[in-house]
């Protein structure tokens, strides 16, 4: 049975990911382990933009300040422009992780396709696909967004938080 990610964000609505061990289990298994630490808890959504995707899992409300947390490890992109197979489409609702040029610079960052995204496909490790909270991932890739710096272009004007995520046993 695939685990399945329950996320809480801050105005308690909720979306809920099944994620897909047989086809990226290093992504899978890292996200997980983040998950059950409390990695997540009050990680923002840093990065949206309409039409693409919404991004989280670098930037968190800490002591009211947004922080940014570079601890967790890289890990093994797992995707065909990185030698590993990995098939799964990115289209509207799939999870998968973020990265730098480096093909395995991915650690905690993850983001969620709101469209589909075919030039994605074989070069960005794909881990799972929304099952619950379609109209809520609408809304937030249709947030504003404004330039705070470099690493914040597409930056929410409105702080949406990921209260909590729990794997669902």
């Amino acid at each position: 049975m695939n685990p399945i990610i329950k996320m809480t964000l801050n105005d308690k609505t909720t979306m809920r990911f099944e994620l897909y061990e047989d086809k990226a289990p290093i992504s899978v298994k890292n996200f997980v382990e983040l998950v059950k630490s409390g990695f997540y808890t009050n990680c923002i959504f840093h990065r949206v933009i309409a039409s693409f995707m919404v991004q989280a899992g670098g930037y968190f409300i800490r002591n009211n300040q947004i922080v940014y947390d570079g601890s967790a490890k890289n890990i093994t992109g797992e995707f065909e422009a990185n030698g590993i197979k990995n098939d799964i489409k990115h289209e509207f609702g799939v999870l998968s992780m973020a990265r730098s040029q480096n093909m395995n610079s991915a650690s905690s960052q993850f983001f969620i396709c709101v469209d589909n995204c075919q030039h994605l496909d074989k070069n960005y490790a794909a881990f799972g696909k929304m099952i619950e909270g379609e109209e809520i991932l609408k809304k937030l890739c249709n947030e504003p967004t404004t330039y705070v710096n470099a690493a914040l272009a597409d930056f929410p004007r409105r702080l949406l938080v990921i209260e909590s995520m729990t794997v669902e046993e």
